[in-house]
């Protein structure tokens, strides 16, 4: 269902995705109505992202929060989307539409997406603006696989939203846990991104 080079993508419902992306091999997103495929990724990115889950699970375990990795589907009701961020971390009671497999969650606290150069732009752009639109959603961190760099925007008190960038060295405050950028990046150098 996704258009050729020269015309553009079919508009799909939420309903058609549910449907392709249960039937599909791979992972599917939709956004704005068209879907978009997602790529495998690179050995840096699937380390960088056992790290991040690795951590916070860790510090997270006594607590409410529950952390999640890229198989779960988050839903979007504000602008009928559904993505799979490569970390979520959930502190309420997990609001899930059981209704289509994978299952959806709906109310994410934080969400993390680690970024190679090709999905950079996409993903600090319209993905951004999607989680934005998650009323539970608290933190969006972008984590680049090419260098030691992070983005972090969080939702301040009157609704707006703070971008920070961090690295090489330091830490980062993620769902109310510090973790460090040597956590982040432990034994990545040695992989291609």
């Amino acid at each position: 269902m996704m258009g050729s080079v020269n015309e553009p993508a079919p508009h799909v419902t939420p309903a058609e995705y549910l449907r392709l992306d249960a039937e599909a091999e791979g992972k599917l997103e939709l956004l704005n109505g068209t879907v978009v495929a997602m790529a495998g990724a690179s050995p840096r990115h699937n380390l960088i992202v056992a790290n991040l889950a690795g951590e916070l699970r860790e510090k997270l375990r006594r607590g409410p929060c529950l952390v999640m990795t890229q198989d779960q589907r988050v839903h979007v009701a504000a602008t009928e989307s559904f993505v799979y961020p490569d970390v979520v971390v959930v502190c309420d009671r997990p609001e899930l539409d059981e209704a289509h497999r994978p299952a959806s969650l709906r109310n994410p606290s934080a969400v993390v997406e680690v970024l190679s150069p090709s999905t950079l732009d996409h993903d600090m752009g319209a993905k951004l603006g999607h989680y934005r639109r998650i009323p539970s959603v608290r933190e969006v961190l972008f984590v680049r696989a090419d260098e030691r760099a992070l983005t972090r925007v969080a939702r301040q008190g009157d609704g707006s939203w703070r971008l920070d960038d961090l690295g090489p060295e330091g830490e980062v405050e993620l769902a109310g846990v510090t973790l460090s950028l040597d956590a982040i990046y432990e034994k990545v150098d040695a992989l291609p991104a």
